[in-house]
């Protein structure tokens, strides 16, 4: 799924919180509690392979590239804004 937005207007918190969220729905349908501490692996049932997707589609609307180091140390939905975060700052 594709962002209307581009990279550099997808920056703070909150705009990548919502970003993650707009990604996610398409995973966990609609019915999903998608919350700051909303567990990834745990509360959502993805699969590994549905987790790679999702990562994939993050680094090519964000424009940026997680490093699997990263991606171990994420669980929670803002664990993964705040990676994105210093992930922009660092690329920028």
């Amino acid at each position: 799924m594709k962002s209307s937005l581009s990279p550099s207007q997808v920056t703070g918190i909150d705009a990548i919180m919502a970003e993650i969220k707009t990604h996610l729905r398409t995973r966990a349908g609609e019915s999903a509690i998608l919350g700051p501490d909303t567990n990834i692996t745990r509360d959502l049932g993805l699969d590994s392979l549905a987790i790679m997707d999702f990562i994939f589609d993050l680094e090519d609307s964000f424009d940026i590239s997680i490093p699997m180091e990263r991606i171990a140390e994420v669980q929670t939905l803002s664990d993964l804004a705040k990676s994105i975060d210093v992930l922009q700052k660092e690329a920028a």
